[in-house]
């Protein structure tokens, strides 16, 4: 008899059957081409796109001869080695997916090739696909302007009704993203947006502006991607505008462009948390990790021998007081989680809000009232432990065992503190510096609120133990 986990994990595979299988058993079958297309089709394009990964060149190039160039477009824009699976394929038939393919997704596979290679494609392609592949291509990466996608449908605003959705569904034939209709004036420039709901049911006779939204959310194309970013997650659209210099409509950024967008700075955010420059992924040669790697922990050692030459200045203390060293990483932890988790409230702070001066003032006072409170629990409860922890199981005398534990308990609390103070203020002075405060990275706070909580543990012990009650 099966026991219940046996059971629950015979569940889950029929609730996620094994489609990467079933298509590679289609693709290897004798089915006729015919057939074959007509099963594989049945499938996600991301199903297909996982199960490439599976099969053998000759393999995909077999499917790559049943399945039409439409079709192959949409499973290759899910891929991750879309430039690996399009080498394989004739030059005619990588112009076609081109064609067919997210204009985004079609410079991002250009912009990989060599400059040779690449200029032979578009010198193939009709002039309609080369001159929109060289708008979006000729922006800087990290502008807007490389993120929009030209599937948009827009309207004159003096049509009537009636024009305006016979404009609408001969553009609808080429661009599917219909669920915002853009409305531009006699120049081009952008005079606002209209719900497709809002245009199928209004009467006829019905005014165009009437049903017009004049206030719509918009960016530029020339506008850097991080700058932006806060405003675009603001709003639940299925498209914002994007715009030119003379306010003209170039492209739109889709709802799943702008998760991505938000996902991506996300990501880079949370690498520079952990001390590096970018995110990476298991590809990634080893000289570029290296890149990302190595500069913070170039400056984290260099951090981190000042903190041991503090240390080393000490040395008096812990000759007279072996005994201090003990509790030293409990300081250090305590001070680094702190900092760290001040830091992490910041930044999140700093990432939906545009902060007054008196908010960030109000923002360090909150945390260091946070933290005074914090560590005064902590070191009460470090005193009262670390105390009876020295007297009852390493028989030390009274007045040293309490003595070192409240010197443990108030390095504590200065320690949590000044981490507070430290993981706030830095990344606020970062902003102010118009430096990305999440370059404020989790190692650096670490690294110097070990340096704080060094200066305090080992300061008090000479002060309180060494100097105030000759131990």
């Amino acid at each position: 008899m099966m026991n219940s986990k046996a059971i629950r994990l015979r569940g889950c595979a029929a609730l996620h059957p094994d489609y990467k299988g079933e298509i590679l058993g289609i693709v290897r079958s004798d089915l006729t081409p015919g057939l074959m297309a007509e099963k594989l089709l049945s499938y996600h394009e991301n199903d297909i796109a996982e199960a490439l990964e599976l099969m053998s060149q000759e393999e995909r190039r077999r499917l790559y001869s049943v399945l039409g160039s439409e079709a192959l477009s949409g499973i290759l824009e899910y891929s991750d080695l879309r430039k690996e699976y399009l080498s394989e394929l004739g030059i005619r038939k990588r112009i076609d997916i081109l064609a067919h393919m997210d204009a985004q997704s079609a410079v991002d596979y250009l912009r990989e090739l060599d400059r040779v290679e690449r200029n032979d494609l578009l010198e193939l392609m009709d002039a309609e696909l080369r001159r929109e592949l060289l708008l979006l291509s000729s922006f800087d990466q990290e502008e807007i302007g490389s993120r929009m996608s030209t599937n948009f449908v827009s309207i004159s605003s003096s049509l009537s009704i009636r024009q305006a959705m016979r404009s609408l569904v001969e553009q609808a034939a080429e661009n599917d993203n219909i669920s915002t209709v853009y409305v531009v004036d006699s120049d081009g420039a952008l005079a606002g947006a209209i719900d497709l709901k809002d245009l199928i049911i209004a009467r006829e006779g019905t005014e165009l502006s009437s049903i017009t939204k004049s206030s719509y959310p918009y960016v530029y194309t020339g506008e850097q991607i991080e700058a932006c970013i806060e405003r675009l997650r603001d709003y639940s659209e299925d498209s914002i505008p994007v715009l030119d210099g003379e306010n003209k409509l170039r492209g739109v950024l889709t709802s799943q462009e702008i998760t991505q967008l938000v996902d991506d700075e996300l990501g880079e955010d949370y690498a520079r948390l952990a001390g590096l420059s970018a995110e990476e992924d298991l590809r990634e040669p080893l000289k570029r990790s290296m890149g990302k790697r190595l500069p913070w922990l170039i400056v984290l050692l260099g951090l981190g021998l000042v903190v041991s030459s503090v240390v080393g200045a000490f040395e008096s203390v812990v000759a007279q007081l072996t005994l201090i060293i003990s509790f030293q990483s409990l300081i250090l932890d305590m001070a680094g989680n702190v900092g760290t988790q001040s830091l992490a409230v910041t930044i999140r702070v700093l990432m939906d809000e545009q902060l007054s001066g008196r908010e960030k003032a109000l923002l360090v006072l909150k945390e260091s009232r946070v933290g005074l409170a914090n560590g005064f629990v902590l070191g009460l409860l470090s005193f009262v432990s670390i105390g009876l922890y020295l007297l009852l199981l390493k028989g030390q005398p009274f007045l040293l065992a309490f003595s070192l534990s409240a010197c443990t308990g108030i390095a504590l609390t200065v320690s949590i503190l000044l981490s507070s103070v430290t993981g706030t203020v830095v990344p606020l002075a970062f902003k102010k510096l118009k430096v990305d405060p999440a370059v404020a990275s989790g190692p650096l706070i670490t690294t110097l609120n070990d340096l704080v909580a060094v200066v305090a543990y080992y300061g008090l012990a000479w002060l309180l133990l060494i100097k105030t009650l000759g131990l």
